[in-house]
């Protein structure tokens, strides 16, 4: 990471840098070449912070698809929360009203927020809300309804009570240590209780697995949302943003389309006794938010031992929270026998999955000495006293 100052930063998302931005961009396979060039023009911390812009921009296409004209930092890029999640939790913010988006970083939820109404982003890190200053004006230039600013101010001090709702995205790592305390998040659990004191209108974003104070749980609707196959965040909704407060949800993004489940923890469910037509893998969202076993009650299914997360029955179920493979064979992990059964199938790619059980996929992998023209899962987990390998064929991703 780069130690840029403001004013290295103010040149960079001037129209005075957009040349050796391009160029950047143009010579990103040589490295080398492209630094030997913009040395020759420029400051070695700008050169340096041009080249590394051009880097993230790279790395920012899968989060924004402005990303080739937006502007970043390590650290708020990796925090940012990307284009397809902000959009959705932005939509359970009312139209027209005022919001308000505290620690707002880069800017990924503060350009959401904006195209639904009037928006002010908060951060108390000038560098950081002068990148998310000068996003807001790449955007702004593709929407006539964008209506936002961006004040550089400490998040704890700044007054919610004018607006309809607001959004805040705790430092996890004020310390330099990633932590799961919300209590040693900044602000904190104490300091955000504060802030729903004078506007209870709240949504906090949270990594998966927070560790949250008690009253939330019993407070706010906790979503987990998931994106990419991947458990993305856990929002913690409060007030008029919260649609169940109490309650569990969990929402997958993939496939362009919201699709939610509310559950219960805690739900026991029988273990199966023999392996059925199917298995079914929840999705990383659904294991995060800890309901899987009522999903599994819902739907008809059995875990294949208990406390593992691998479902199976006999229908097929069509849930787009369950990554559902078709069952061929079931066996005794042992590696002549797999191996055996798998050269039967002409197998020669397989991709391996596990859970309960002590092995190392790739050291697996090498073992079975792989020949053929065909692919398919081998799953291992326990079940019914033994550890067995399920191969199957993968019908569709969560």
């Amino acid at each position: 990471m780069i130690a840029a100052s403001i004013d290295d930063f103010r040149w960079l998302t001037s129209g005075d840098a957009a040349p050796w931005l391009a160029l950047a961009g143009s010579l990103s396979d040589s490295p080398l070449e492209c630094a030997t060039r913009l040395r020759q023009e420029l400051s070695a911390m700008r050169a340096a912070l041009v080249q590394e812009q051009a880097e993230l921009r790279r790395r920012a296409v899968r989060k924004f698809s402005a990303a080739p004209r937006m502007f970043f930092t390590v650290r708020g890029l990796e925090q940012a929360t990307d284009e397809t999640i902000a959009r959705y939790k932005a939509s359970r913010f009312a139209v027209d009203e005022p919001a308000a988006d505290l620690c707002c970083g880069i800017g990924g939820d503060l350009m959401a927020l904006a195209t639904r109404g009037p928006t002010v982003g908060v951060d108390c890190d000038t560098i950081v809300a002068h990148v998310a200053r000068a996003n807001l004006e790449v955007v702004c230039g593709e929407s006539d309804r964008m209506r936002a600013e961006v004040q550089s101010t400490d998040a704890g001090e700044f007054d919610v009570s004018r607006f309809s709702a607001w959004h805040i995205d705790p430092d996890r790592r004020p310390e330099g240590n990633r932590t799961t305390r919300v209590a040693l998040h900044e602000p904190s659990d104490a300091a955000i209780d504060a802030l729903r004191g004078a506007n209870a209108n709240a949504a906090v974003k949270l990594a998966p697995a927070a560790e949250l104070p008690p009253h939330w749980a019993a407070e706010a609707e906790l979503e987990w949302i998931g994106h990419d196959r991947q458990c993305q965040q856990l929002v913690a909704w409060f007030g008029a943003l919260a649609s169940q407060p109490g309650q569990r949800t969990v929402t997958s993004l993939d496939g362009g389309t919201a699709r939610s489940f509310v559950g219960n923890r805690d739900v026991h469910v029988e273990t199966a006794i023999r392996i059925g037509r199917f298995l079914y893998e929840p999705h990383a969202a659904v294991l995060a938010a800890g309901i899987w076993g009522d999903l599994a009650a819902r739907r008809g299914l059995s875990p294949v031992a208990a406390r593992i997360p691998y479902l199976t029955g006999d229908a097929a179920v069509d849930d787009p929270l369950l990554a559902s493979f078709e069952v061929l064979e079931v066996l005794p992990l042992e590696i002549k026998r797999v191996k055996a059964a798998l050269r039967t199938r002409r197998v020669g790619r397989v991709e391996i999955k596990k859970r309960g059980v002590p092995i190392d996929p790739e050291t697996l992998r090498r073992r079975l000495a792989l020949h053929g023209d065909e692919a398919l899962t081998l799953i291992a987990a326990p079940h019914a006293g033994k550890t067995v390998a399920i191969l199957a064929r993968r019908v569709r991703d969560h």
